[in-house]
């Protein structure tokens, strides 16, 4: 009997359907038209050493955004992020220039500080009922002000600063602050972080358990639990996510910059959230990328650094923030449309 040939023609709509219907289709076509316009203006932008320029910034975002895609995934939000990182990066540096602590003791007492945080928003949310974001805004308002409150109380000035001389300083500045030459170029270590981050969120996400109930949370917690996802659990281990993404984020700013200010990472918490809904994650959670939330963050440094070559005024890299999370949102809308239409 002769065996009948499947159409081509189906294998490859079913194939471009697949494609159409991934969360990062737009973040990649928008960063080739945001990379295509600025190369086009500026040698500089699209030099290697462009590259590494606008790769830095990318980076330590990326962290973030990967993780807050994670948990938008999960259905959750976290204001409390941005601040976090300076929180962290303000323990590192206080305990070992005022106190004397090694620099990596002081990075372990910074993570489980963070990690606390993470845990007490992920309890308070699961337990309570309360909206996400009511809870991380709390925290927010609460770790800004320990920041501010408690960096004057120990030092007079709304600065800690000195981490260079303190001992540990130059092991720790070269796994998570130092650079890479590749040709004459050198690239931040932070990049490095940022693919690892990225790969292994994508991995959990796609190949594992965690990614499935990760998902399940997010869609429908109720319908998730009836079939025996432990939401809760999931959603406290995302926040807690968060939070380390927010150590190893702030412990790579004060190693680089060896002092930090006690109002660092205010606000930085929306441009995460923007990365990873231009990623393709929808603000009611059950549908995105890390992948997606990375190339959101490239997107991000190639117009931060961009506009700096072009030599315009800054003021445009806002105007450029509001445009693309209009345009993803929409971008995202339609294709979860589509999406349910090919499910039917």
């Amino acid at each position: 009997m002769t065996a009948v040939k499947s159409d081509e023609r189906l294998a490859d709509v079913g194939r471009l359907r697949r494609t159409l219907i991934r969360p990062e289709l737009g973040a990649v076509v928008g960063a080739i038209i945001v990379f295509a316009f600025f190369a086009a203006q500026s040698p500089v932008f699209r030099s290697p050493a462009g590259i590494a320029n606008w790769l830095d910034p990318a980076a330590t975002l990326g962290i973030m955004a990967v993780a807050i895609a994670l948990l938008m995934i999960g259905g959750e939000f976290d204001l409390s992020a941005g601040v976090l990182t300076g929180t962290t990066g303000l323990i590192l540096v206080t305990l070992a220039t005022e106190y004397g602590v090694n620099v990596w003791l002081a990075m372990l007492i910074s993570l489980a500080v963070a990690l606390g945080v993470g845990f007490l928003n992920g309890i308070v949310v699961t337990r309570t009922k309360l909206p996400s974001f009511i809870v991380t805004l709390g925290s927010f308002l609460m770790l800004q002000g320990i920041n501010l409150g408690v960096t004057k109380l120990i030092t007079g000035t709304v600065q800690v600063s000195g981490l260079r001389t303190a001992s540990g300083f130059e092991s720790a500045r070269v796994i998570f602050a130092g650079t890479i030459q590749i040709g004459q170029v050198h690239f931040r270590v932070a990049i490095l972080w940022w693919l690892a981050a990225t790969a292994l969120a994508t991995w959990v996400l796609m190949r594992t358990r965690a990614g499935n109930w990760i998902f399940a949370a997010g869609g429908n917690e109720q319908a998730a639990r009836a079939v025996g996802v432990p939401a809760a659990r999931t959603k406290i281990a995302l926040f807690m996510t968060t939070a380390f993404a927010a150590w190893l984020v702030g412990s790579i700013m004060a190693l680089r910059y060896t002092s930090v200010q006690a109002n660092i990472g205010i606000g930085q918490e929306f441009i995460y959230i923007i990365a990873a809904v231009i990623g393709g994650c929808l603000l009611t959670g059950g549908y995105g990328s890390a992948i997606g939330a990375a190339i959101g963050a490239v997107i991000f440094g190639m117009a931060d650094k961009g506009i700096v070559f072009l030599g315009w005024d800054a003021d445009w890299f806002k105007f450029f923030l509001g445009a693309m999370l209009l345009l993803a949102t929409l971008a995202n809308r339609l294709v979860r449309r589509y999406a349910e239409e090919v499910k039917r």
